[in-house]
């Protein structure tokens, strides 16, 4: 198998446990049956990080992000454990 190459991962190093996939189109269903509209994401990746400080360090160096102009972004957010139902 080749060695997976993602431009601007680099520095993430041994940290990045899931490089993840790129979205396609999305759909929303909502609570109530009907459908709404899905929010506008592009991919996802999983990094591990001691906190969120250290993940925004690995996400210093995104090419989305060295634009400069603020036009892209990099939304995180930590994983939960999912409490066990009793």
């Amino acid at each position: 198998m080749r060695p997976f190459k993602l431009p601007g991962m680099q520095n993430v190093g041994p940290a990045l446990a899931d490089v993840g996939t790129p979205f396609g189109p999305g759909i929303s269903i909502v609570g109530n049956g009907t459908m709404g509209t899905s929010t506008s994401l592009a991919g996802h990746s999983i990094v591990e990080a001691d906190s969120m400080d250290g993940v925004r360090a690995l996400a210093e160096d995104r090419p989305s992000l060295s634009e400069g102009k603020g036009n892209f972004a990099v939304d995180v957010y930590e994983l939960m454990t999912v409490p066990m139902m009793d």
